[in-house]
């Protein structure tokens, strides 16, 4: 007897392998594939401006990489300044100190996007603020009339976005949306914004760009949430998030549609060397302790050669 609704996902044709670099961009739960990606050591960077929700920001940013910080709409408001274009934990008390975050952060992006042979965007809303005509990251809890809040069309989205693809067709490019829910925009709210967005990535990814290299896919993380993990308790205490057991299980589904049986392998060894990392000892300096820490060096030593990238953990 089935006793659920199973998401059904053809295996990808393209693979993702740990000579890839890859690129994650979008709301949360590109943070959450991106930590993921982390426990197993893969090429990542996730989310140089921090958590973005909209596809216009994601754009703007992928776009705006060449502008310098004079593009990003830089605001001060109860002693803080704050820039329009990036998340919150960029704020700071000195406009220098945001200025000098903010370009650091764009020449990550840059150098993320030229290098990077995997794109992974998700969409969170298509609800969208604007400040002087342009649309904003984030609010940074400014006075609401300083902006105007109006939803996203699924033209305007693909407007956005096809320029962006064609320009960069030797990459792949992986699209979900995000299965939190936006609660506060209201429930109804929410679920129209998400059928915009599930609209656009439909659009986008049915039009395949022309390269043997590159391609366009969508994995379908939100009709896992709501389909498969659709009980509450696959749900955080806001009932909102997803729990980890959740995030564990599209991951899951993930690797198994993008990850070839190698590649898998691959996965498990570093995976180990991960946890074996991340072990906390009750007595640090016991003998047992520094006896595992050197076990992990030399792990560590054996596995360089075949995955250079490790010689930056400490």
């Amino acid at each position: 007897m089935k006793l659920y609704t199973s998401v059904d996902i053809a295996p990808s044709p393209k693979k993702i392998a740990y000579n890839d670099k890859i690129l994650l961009l979008g709301s949360c739960f590109a943070d959450n594939i991106g930590t993921k990606f982390g426990e197993y050591y893969f090429q990542t960077t996730v989310n140089p401006y921090g958590t973005l929700y909209n596809p216009a920001s994601i754009a703007k940013a992928i776009s705006g990489i060449g502008n310098g910080v004079s593009d990003i709409g830089i605001v001060e408001h109860n002693g803080l300044w704050h820039s329009l274009s990036h998340h919150g934990s960029f704020s700071r008390a000195d406009k220098e100190d945001l200025v000098r975050a903010c370009e650091q952060s764009r020449v990550q992006l840059r150098e993320a996007l030229q290098q990077a042979s995997i794109m992974i965007i998700t969409f969170g809303t298509a609800w969208v603020y604007e400040h002087e005509d342009k649309v904003v990251a984030n609010c940074h809890k400014l006075p609401a009339n300083r902006f105007v809040r109006r939803r996203m069309t699924v033209d305007e989205i693909v407007e956005i976005w096809q320029p962006i693809l064609a320009a960069m067709p030797n990459k792949h490019w992986i699209f979900t949306v995000s299965p939190i829910r936006h609660v506060k925009d209201g429930l109804h709210e929410n679920q129209i914004s998400k059928a915009i967005l599930l609209q656009a990535v439909d659009r986008l990814t049915a039009k395949q760009l022309d390269s043997p290299i590159g391609g366009l896919s969508y994995f379908p993380s939100y009709e896992i949430m709501l389909d498969e993990l659709r009980d509450y308790r696959f749900y955080a205490e806001d009932m909102v998030h997803p729990s980890q057991v959740a995030v564990d299980y599209i991951w899951q589904r993930f690797v198994d549609t993008y990850m070839t049986a190698d590649t898998q392998n691959e996965m498990r060894t570093l995976h180990q060397l991960w946890r074996d990392r991340h072990h906390r000892f009750l007595h640090p300096d016991s003998l047992e302790a520094q006896q595992f820490a050197a076990h992990i060096k030399t792990r560590l030593q054996q596995l360089q050669p075949r995955y250079p990238w490790l010689e930056s953990i400490e």
